[in-house]
């Protein structure tokens, strides 16, 4: 759990409130200081915050005044949650938080959530890695405002024919469209949208990838949501897993 006067990163989860794990709720409802991210994090999960815990949105802050919250509270012997979507490993700007308690010597920890692409693919029943199908899945997203490395583009990805899950994309449909099937996707690849997954007001979209931006606009889906590329979203045609195949043995079953 960490020591006193501590940073704690903590993973909100997709959305639901009941989605943040165990840990990261028991971290809320200790902590002295929450600082979470207003524009995407669940409001609901600050009712785990105690009576008199100091709450900041940081969707109206920059990242030096976030810092300085940090320190402050630190240096008064209070601990301090950090609470991001989802699982902050993936588009979380986490890297140059730690670092700048890396150089002011306050200790910090690290508590994983539940990612989006884990809560869109509950809205779906969907499995990303079916056997025969596909047993990888890419997670990207397309450049805006923050770049993406030219050796990781769409097009290069898409050669694989892999699972695909795209953040950050929705106002780009038609680019990444275009991208996906200028990289090898057929256009009708199975493809889904998934709007606020596991949110109460959560929205599915199933469609083939030349339909995606016609889809998103009749569904009124500008951002907030996922793109998933690839067969498995169709779920057929797969191979059942070796794991439970009676002609399979493992350390735990002989064959029968």
């Amino acid at each position: 759990m960490g020591n006193k006067m501590a940073v704690h990163f903590v993973g909100a989860g997709s959305g639901a409130a009941d989605l943040i794990t165990v840990r990261g709720k028991e971290l809320l409802e200790k902590t002295d200081v929450i600082i979470y991210a207003g524009s995407l994090v669940n409001k609901d999960l600050l009712e785990y915050a105690k009576e008199g815990c100091e709450i900041y949105d940081s969707a109206r802050m920059t990242l030096d005044e976030v810092l300085d919250v940090m320190r402050e509270a630190t240096s008064s012997g209070k601990d301090v949650v950090r609470l991001h979507t989802g699982d902050p490993c993936l588009y979380g700007a986490i890297r140059e938080q730690m670092d700048s308690l890396d150089e002011a010597g306050i200790h910090y920890d690290y508590c994983p959530g539940v990612s989006a692409f884990c809560g869109a693919a509950s809205a779906l029943d969907l499995e990303y890695t079916l056997p025969g199908i596909s047993q990888s899945v890419i997670i990207t997203r397309m450049a805006g405002r923050t770049p993406v490395p030219e050796k990781e583009s769409i097009e290069s990805f898409a050669a694989h024919g892999a699972t695909m899950v795209i953040f950050l994309s929705t106002g780009m449909l038609e680019e990444l469209t275009r991208r996906l099937v200028a990289g090898g996707y057929a256009e009708d690849t199975p493809a889904a949208i998934v709007y606020k997954a596991t949110w109460d007001d959560e929205k599915t979209v199933v469609c083939k990838l030349s339909e995606l931006a016609a889809a998103a606009a009749e569904n009124n889906i500008t951002k907030t949501a996922l793109i998933i590329v690839g067969d498995v979203v169709a779920a057929k045609g797969y191979d059942l897993s070796k794991l439970y195949d009676p002609d399979f043995e493992t350390g735990f079953r002989k064959k029968r």
